[in-house]
């Protein structure tokens, strides 16, 4: 399996395990020491609902993003460091609610060998 799919799926299963539902597509690549995940289709139908208004739209915003700095600040999810081979620095996301899209980036101490 290649680096980036493995990555894809740790993401994929952190977001499942904390929001009841994991993104319908990750997208990855390794930039000398970072990892860029583009994420889309995230949002639950109580989300969706809840993003209607302006209000609730910036609500999800900055609760899923809040949430995810936080799950990944207290505990690296499993693999993670040893599929890279660098220890995780600090994690970078932000969310459009309007178009049900994500982006994290993941600052690592080493540089990543894309390649595997």
């Amino acid at each position: 399996m290649r680096k980036e799919q493995a990555f894809n799926d740790i993401v994929r299963r952190v977001r499942k395990d904390y929001f009841g539902k994991g993104p319908e597509r990750v997208h990855t690549v390794f930039v000398d020491n970072m990892a860029v995940s583009i994420l889309h289709g995230n949002l639950t139908p109580v989300e969706k609902f809840i993003s209607h208004t302006p209000e609730g739209a910036e609500m999800v915003r900055a609760a899923r993003t809040k949430l995810i700095q936080d799950v990944y600040r207290e505990h690296v999810p499993d693999g993670m460091e040893e599929l890279v081979g660098s220890k995780l620095l600090y994690l970078f996301s932000d969310f459009k609610v309007e178009d049900d899209m994500g982006v994290s980036v993941f600052i690592f101490e080493d540089p990543i060998d894309g390649r595997g």
